[in-house]
Formats: C-alpha cells, sequence, structure tokens
C-alpha cells in the first residue's frame, strides 16, 4: 500500500523502486555538466569547462552530410555494422596504423558516439561482480557505463607530479605498475587504457603499455583502448596503440570518435576496432541498444577520412590546437600559477590549491558538500566570468583529495574565444 502524507493524501511520487544501479553508478546524484551548466553561470561567462568546440566542422565535411541529406539511401536504417563506406574509410585509415588489413565484415563496428560503443562492449563481456579497472583522474561516463553492466570499478591512481615548478609535463603523471598488479584480483576482466588522456592530456609512453599489456596477457585481461584524441598529439610525442604490441590485438579493442576527429561532437558518430571476437559480441549488444546509427552523418564522416590525407587535414589542425594550447598556457605561466602541459588531447589541468575565496561566499548549494575544487570553480565562473570543471568528478570517493587541487580548463574554442577568456583570468593574480 502507498504511504500517505501529512494531509491523509496518498503518496504515489514512488510508486516503483528503480534500480540500484542507477545509485552504484552516481547517475542519480547531480553531475558536475549540469552544475556548471550555462544556465546555472552568469550569461556573459565563457565557457571553458565543457570539451566541445565553438567552431564549425570543415565546410567539406558538413557539404557532405548535406548531400546525403539530400540523397536517398542514406535517411534510411544503416545496417547494424555502419554503412559500408564508412567502414571502408575506417579500413584504409586506421589499416596502415594498425598493422593490419581489417576486415570491414567483422573488425569494424560504427557506433552512436564513442560513448556508446563503449557501454556496447560493457554490455558484451561483463558479468554480473566483474571488475573493471580505470586510471583516474577518468572519463566520468565510464562509471555508470559500468555499473550499469554489472560490472564493479576498480581504481588506480595516476599519480601528480610533487615538485613545485610552474609547468609539468602531463607525462609526469605516472602510473605505479606495481599498484596496478596489486589491483589486480580473480575477478578482474577488463582494463581501460584512454590515451591521450582526458583530463591530464598524458600520452602514456610505449613503456608504460608495454608494462600494461604484460599484465593484461599474465591476467588474460579485455583491454579498452579509448584513443578518441589519438589526431590531438603534440610536440612531435609518440603514439602509440596498445593493440599494435605483442599479442595485443587479440585482447583489445579500440575506440574512435568521429565528433573529436572532425569537431563534431554531437553528430555522434564513433567506431570500434578489433578482432571479430571482441566485435562480433558487441555489434550484438549494439543492435538491441540502438540497432544502427546516423546513417547521413556516417556518409561525412567517411568523405572525413578519405580526404583527410590528401588534405592535411590533422597536421593542419594539430597546428591550430597547439596555437590555442599556447594561448592558455603562456596566460598560466604569467599568471604564476602550477599546471600540467597536456601533450595530447585538448585539455589543460590547472593547480587551483592556492586560489583564495571567502569562506562565506554565497555558494550555490549543488557546490556546498563538494571537494574544494567545486567551490574554487565556482568562484572563477563567477568572479572572472570563466568556467571550467573541477577535476574531483574524475576521481573515486577515496582519491578525490588528489582532483581537489586541480581545475580542468578545454582549449577546443577559436583563438578569439581564449583570449578574451585570458584577459579575463589575469585577474587571479588577486585571489593568491
Amino acid at each position: 500500500m502507498a504511504p500517505k502524507t501529512n494531509s491523509g493524501i496518498v503518496d504515489r511520487s514512488n510508486l516503483i523502486p528503480f534500480s540500484s544501479r542507477l545509485k552504484e553508478g552516481k547517475a542519480l546524484a547531480q553531475d558536475v555538466w549540469s552544475i556548471f551548466a550555462a544556465a546555472n553561470l552568469p550569461a556573459d561567462c565563457i565557457n571553458l569547462g565543457q570539451g566541445y568546440m565553438n567552431f564549425a566542422p570543415p565546410e567539406w565535411v558538413t557539404k557532405a552530410a548535406e548531400e546525403a541529406l539530400h540523397s536517398v539511401a542514406p535517411n534510411h536504417y544503416s545496417h547494424p555494422r555502419g554503412r559500408i563506406r564508412l567502414r571502408e574509410a575506417i579500413k584504409s585509415f586506421y589499416g596502415p596504423q594498425l598493422n593490419r588489413d581489417l576486415d570491414v565484415e567483422s573488425e569494424i563496428l560504427v557506433t552512436s558516439g564513442a560513448n556508446e560503443g563503449q557501454y556496447s562492449v560493457f554490455t558484451a563481456f561483463l558479468e554480473q561482480g566483474d571488475e573493471v579497472i580505470m586510471f583516474e583522474p577518468f572519463f566520468d561516463q565510464y562509471l555508470p557505463s559500468v555499473t550499469f553492466n554489472g560490472g564493479k570499478p576498480v581504481y588506480v591512481p595516476l599519480h601528480p607530479p610533487t615538485d613545485s615548478k610552474i609547468k609539468s609535463s602531463s607525462n609526469e603523471w605516472t602510473l605505479d605498475i606495481a599498484e596496478l598488479r596489486r589491483a589486480i584480483t580473480p575477478r578482474t576482466k577488463m582494463i581501460i587504457v584512454n590515451t591521450p588522456h582526458n583530463p591530464v592530456g598524458k600520452v602514456f609512453t610505449k613503456q608504460e603499455l608495454e608494462a600494461i599489456a604484460s599484465l593484461a596477457e599474465e591476467f588474460n585481461l579485455l583491454v579498452m583502448a579509448d584513443e578518441v584524441y589519438d589526431c590531438l598529439v603534440f610536440d612531435g610525442k609518440e603514439h602509440v596503440r596498445i593493440a599494435n604490441l605483442p599479442g595485443m590485438w587479440d585482447r583489445t579493442v579500440t575506440v574512435g570518435s568521429a565528433g573529436k576527429a572532425f569537431a563534431a561532437t554531437g553528430w555522434r558518430i564513433g567506431w570500434l576496432i578489433g578482432p571479430a571476437s571482441i566485435i562480433q559480441p558487441t555489434l550484438a549488444a549494439s543492435t538491441r541498444i540502438v540497432f544502427c546509427s546516423n546513417s547521413p552523418l556516417q556518409e561525412a564522416a567517411a568523405t572525413g577520412l578519405e580526404q583527410a590525407k590528401e588534405r592535411k587535414f590533422f597536421e593542419n589542425q594539430l597546428s591550430e590546437y597547439a596555437e590555442r594550447r599556447k594561448v592558455l598556457c603562456d596566460a598560466f605561466d604569467e599568471i604564476g600559477l602550477k599546471y600540467t602541459l597536456p601533450e595530447g588531447s585538448y585539455f589543460v589541468l590547472l593547480d587551483i590549491s592556492e586560489v583564495k575565496f571567502p569562506e562565506d561566499y554565497p555558494f550555490p548549494k549543488s557546490v556546498l558538500g563538494r571537494g574544494r575544487d567545486f567551490r574554487a570553480c565556482w568562484f572563477i565562473a563567477v568572479e572572472l566570468g570563466v568556467s571550467s570543471i573541477p577535476v574531483s568528478e574524475f576521481y573515486c570517493d577515496e582519491h578525490a583529495n588528489i582532483g581537489e587541487a586541480y581545475a580542468r580548463f578545454a582549449f577546443c574554442k577559436d583563438v578569439d574565444t581564449l583570449k578574451k577568456a585570458v584577459e579575463r583570468l589575469r585577474r587571479l593574480k588577486e585571489y593568491m
């Protein structure tokens, strides 16, 4: 029988209990994206928090989308594996990088964004209680995606630089391989390797990946290689694909993203590359989750991959992102706050532990009770007009104190916007 309220009226607001999976995955808690949404911040606040671009995809790619919309076939269901033109483009673009003649029928799967692809892998491979290792800080979608599919997250932190210099390299965030080994149990099923890394910007070295690969072989683990920022690796750093290491192809699924590659995050086109033994079960899951992905935008993504080499698109894009990174990091040098220079991705971690704010500042309830970084980021957004993301959101409760020292700033914005943000951020000197 439904309970009654104080007025005697039957309360029918929660008749059916929801799944415990939502609680375990923190899906019901107010997330950082809704707290730091534009609607909650001053109207003129510059958004360097969320990792989406404020500029359009290349015109030759959007033109291909328009052409597809004016055709017949691309406006209808695609094959659940993905449109054959896009699978062929993925084969041509990534095959040489993976040193393989990829089979478009069994080793490539187009998904509704990289996130749905990852979710489908979890659905296909996790049994109740299987453990999934993720390095902290981690992309926050990993957690609910794992728990919704019965998995148990196991956290291994990357250790930040300990010296006092202003600028550290993202490579100085280190992985303790002995610590990783200790985290593996008989229930461990999978390990997520995100390189280039969000939010640190770390590009894992070959030696680090070889050590991870050795443990994956020893304990028979599936490796999810989240490489959605593979086109954004700076300073001549080498992006090593763990699937290329000896013995790793057979246990690795590599995740890619048209949204990151072509500044089209709302298109929701991603892909998975791996052996048939991983792709086929994942296809079975993905087919039931979304059936197929956006057809006309698959055609546009195919155009992007087909023409990228001839147009030197990724080389030019990397140069543009290097300029954007410099605008932001030069400002942090000038301000004198410690930060991590990313070797990959489009995020900079700023050490905000020295930023002072009044303890009685009128923070909203959504920020109170969270880490100090939530309050610091809110203060900076309201007082300086530049929003960022508190990094403790990307940690488990036990390790959240590591993240509390940092705010994540995204430089996937046009240079003029970044320069305006920099002018505002210079006022941080007043609060140090």
